[in-house]
């Protein structure tokens, strides 16, 4: 992800899928958004005490709490994003904004979701709000952990980190980025990854899965990773129950 990949136009769109009307996002851009530690945790399907004493790496970060949960429970955290490096109140206007633009955009494409880990549209924003919250009181208070970076290419040495979780990027993102991308980025995040690389979801906005994840599979495999599709205990898009956990220990 280039680091000229900084705007976000949130829209709506039909489309025809399978002979029913559907509906999805049509993204100029990667949105910047967040999510709670909480929701980190249950999506990739980790528990918060296992982060104690753990390197990890939040890839992209975007305006999630989870590095600041992290860090609070015993781990040595960082995130990367290429609008980190900013004042604070400019990269607090962009998510305001992106925050927004994604609540207007999601009233027309609710039946997308499973509308059980959230009751309704309004408690979903109130956690898009904790959650950036959670992030500008860190970002101001300890910005050595948000690092102004974006993939392919990290600013670490290789085997950094115990854990590195890709959230809301890869495959979500598949009309914005290609195939070779999605390679690059994921050989990317093992090469930094001395454990684990988590990567959810593994469906596009439409609800579909991405088309390339068998290909992504076999050049995991072919790397010398162990990549396993590991189901989780959440599930907001419909499809999107499961994680990409990649084993980098043999590599």
């Amino acid at each position: 992800m280039s680091s000229n990949v900084h705007s976000c136009t949130l829209m709506s769109c039909s489309t025809e899928r399978g002979g029913s009307a559907a509906t999805t996002y049509e993204i100029e851009g990667v949105a910047f958004l967040g999510r709670t530690f909480a929701e980190y945790c249950r999506l990739f399907g980790l528990e918060p005490a296992s982060l104690a004493g753990q390197r990890v790496l939040d890839c992209p970060g975007g305006a999630s709490g989870f590095t600041a949960g992290a860090a609070a429970r015993g781990a040595e955290a960082y995130a990367v994003d290429p609008v980190y490096g900013a004042a604070t109140e400019t990269v607090a206007n962009r998510g305001r904004r992106d925050l927004r633009r994604a609540m207007d955009a999601l009233d027309d494409v609710e039946e997308l979701y499973v509308w059980e880990t959230y009751d309704d549209a309004d408690q979903l924003e109130g956690y898009r709000w904790s959650a950036l919250g959670r992030f500008l009181a860190d970002y101001e208070a300890t910005p050595g952990r948000y690092l102004p970076a974006a993939l392919p290419r990290l600013p670490f040495p290789t085997d950094s980190f115990d854990l590195v979780c890709c959230s809301h990027l890869l495959c979500l993102y598949a009309d914005e980025f290609d195939h070779a991308f999605h390679t690059a980025a994921l050989r990317e995040l093992c090469r930094v990854a001395r454990g684990e690389v988590r990567l959810f979801p593994l469906v596009d906005f439409s609800t579909r899965r991405y088309d390339g994840l068998d290909d992504l599979l076999l050049e995991l495999e072919r790397l010398g990773h162990d990549p396993q599709i590991q189901a989780v205990d959440f599930e907001f898009q419909r499809g999107a129950d499961s994680c990409l956990v990649v084993d980098t220990h043999n590599a």
